[in-house]
C-alpha cells in the first residue's frame, strides 16, 4: 500500500481526479481525493474512448475491467440530417486497432468511474474522502492546505485542482472567470436497446450533421443502451442550471424535419435531460507552485472531438509520471506537466471547436450541395490528418522532460 504521510491532494472524485490517484497510487505515491459529493457518481451518459484512451487505461491497470462493459465500435458513420444518406468515411474496428495498436470502443460512463473507483480503494481503502467541498487552499514552504467548507482542513505536499468546469481550486488560485453560454444546447438520453429500432441497433458511432445542428448514438454497455445526445445552435438559456429535465415533445419539436431515425430514437428515450453548452477563456497557466489544474478545470472543450473525459485521463497518467521522476521537486514537476500537456490539450480543444462549423454548416440544408460537402470534409485524407494525430499518442511513454539531477524521464 503506498505511503500516505504528505500526499498528493486532488480536488475532484470525477474521470480525471480518479486517473490522476490511480495513476500515482500505482506509482507507490499517496493521495487524497476530496470529492465534495456525499456519494461517487457519474452522469448517465456514454463515452467514447479511442486508441490514445485505451492506452491511459492500460497504464491504470483497467484497460480490461472496462472494456469487459463496453462494446466494440465497428466504424464511424456519417448520416445527412434528412435524408439520412450514409458515409463510412473511417473504420473502428479490427482495422483501428491494427492502425493505432489499441482499440476504439464505446463505454458507459458510469461503467468507467465505478473501474476508476475500486481500482483506487483496492491500492488505497480511505484515499477518497466524501463530504469534502473545498472552500479555499494556501500554500506554504512544506505543501499546501485545503479548507473544507464544514472548516476542517487538510494538508498534503500538492494540489490537484480536478474539481470540473466551475473548477473552485480554479476560482481559489486563478480568480473568477464566469462560465458563458455558448448559443448551443444539448439534449441527452440514454435509451434500452430493447426500445430502439432494430435497424439502429448496430455497433457503429453515429454522427448525423445538419445545419445548425448534429446528433450522435452509439450502444453502451455490452449493447444494453444506447446512447443519444444531439446539439443545437441559437437556442436560449435562462434557466439557473446548466442541466434541465425536459420532455421528449420538446426535443421532437426542436429536431422537426429531421430524419425518421432520429424521431425514432427521441421517441423512445424516457424524458431527456438538455444542457446549455459553456464556454471558458483560455488560462495562461493553470500552475502556481504545488498547485496545479487537470481536466476540464483547465481544458474544458466541446465533445465535438470525443476526447474530453480522454484528456482528462491522459492529465493523470502524465502528472503521475512527471510527480515520480520529480526528485522531490514538486513545483517543478508539475510545471513539466503542464509544458508537457499544455500545446496538446488546447490543440484538441481548437480541434472540437472547429467541428462546430464542419457538423453545422449551413450548406447541409442544400439537397446538392449538402452531399458534396460531406464527401469532401470527411474524404479519407482528411480524416487522418485531424484524428491521427490524437490517437496516437501514448501519456505512458510520451517525453515529460528531465526532472533536476536526473539524465532523463
Amino acid at each position: 500500500m503506498p505511503e500516505q504521510t504528505n500526499p498528493i491532494l486532488i480536488a475532484g472524485g470525477g474521470i480525471g481526479g480518479l486517473s490522476a490517484a490511480l495513476a500515482l497510487l500505482r506509482r507507490n505515491i499517496g493521495v487524497v481525493v476530496l470529492e465534495q459529493a456525499a456519494e461517487l457518481r457519474e452522469v448517465g451518459a456514454g463515452v467514447q474512448i479511442s486508441p490514445n484512451g485505451s492506452r491511459a487505461l492500460n497504464d491504470l491497470g483497467i484497460l480490461d475491467d472496462v472494456r469487459s462493459t463496453s462494446c466494440k465500435t465497428e466504424r464511424k458513420e456519417i448520416r445527412l440530417w434528412n435524408t439520412g444518406q450514409t458515409w463510412t468515411p473511417f473504420d473502428l474496428g479490427d482495422r483501428a486497432v491494427k492502425r493505432y495498436g489499441f482499440p476504439y470502443f464505446t463505454a458507459y460512463r458510469v461503467d468507467l468511474h465505478n473501474a476508476l473507483i475500486a481500482a483506487v480503494r483496492a491500492l488505497a481503502p480511505d484515499a477518497i474522502r466524501l463530504n469534502s467541498r473545498c472552500a479555499a487552499v494556501a500554500q506554504h514552504a512544506g505543501g499546501v492546505t485545503v479548507t473544507l467548507a464544514d472548516g476542517r482542513s487538510v494538508d498534503g505536499r500538492a494540489l490537484i485542482g480536478a474539481d470540473g468546469i466551475h473548477s473552485a481550486v480554479r476560482t481559489a488560485v486563478f480568480g473568477t472567470e464566469q462560465a458563458t453560454y455558448a448559443n448551443m444546447i444539448a439534449w441527452r438520453a440514454v435509451i434500452p436497446m430493447e426500445r430502439v429500432p432494430a435497424r439502429l441497433r448496430h455497433p457503429v458511432g453515429t454522427n448525423w450533421v445538419g445545419p445548425g445542428g448534429h446528433v450522435i448514438h452509439y450502444p453502451l454497455r455490452r449493447g444494453e443502451l444506447l446512447n443519444f445526445v444531439g446539439y443545437l445552435e441559437g437556442k436560449p438559456w435562462a434557466a439557473e442550471s446548466w442541466t434541465t429535465q425536459a420532455t421528449t415533445a420538446e426535443c421532437a419539436r426542436d429536431f422537426e424535419g429531421w430524419h425518421e431515425d432520429v424521431h425514432a430514437l427521441i421517441e423512445a428515450a424516457d424524458a431527456p435531460f438538455k444542457w446549455g453548452m459553456v464556454r471558458r477563456p483560455r488560462l495562461q497557466a493553470w500552475t502556481e507552485g504545488r498547485i496545479t489544474l487537470l481536466g476540464d478545470a483547465c481544458h474544458a472543450m466541446f465533445p465535438f472531438l470525443a476526447q474530453g473525459a480522454v484528456m482528462a485521463m491522459e492529465d493523470g497518467v502524465v502528472i503521475a509520471r512527471c510527480i515520480a521522476a520529480g526528485s522531490g521537486d514538486i513545483a517543478g514537476a508539475l510545471q513539466r506537466y503542464e509544458s508537457a500537456r499544455r500545446d496538446r490539450c488546447y490543440a484538441v480543444v481548437d480541434g472540437s471547436a472547429e467541428n462546430v462549423a464542419r457538423f453545422h454548416n449551413r450548406v447541409l440544408a442544400d439537397p446538392v450541395e449538402g452531399p458534396r460537402y460531406v464527401e469532401a470534409e470527411w474524404a479519407s485524407g482528411k480524416v487522418q490528418a485531424r484524428y491521427d494525430w490524437i490517437f496516437e499518442y501514448d501519456p505512458a511513454t510520451v517525453d515529460i522532460g528531465a526532472a533536476p539531477g536526473t539524465a532523463g524521464s
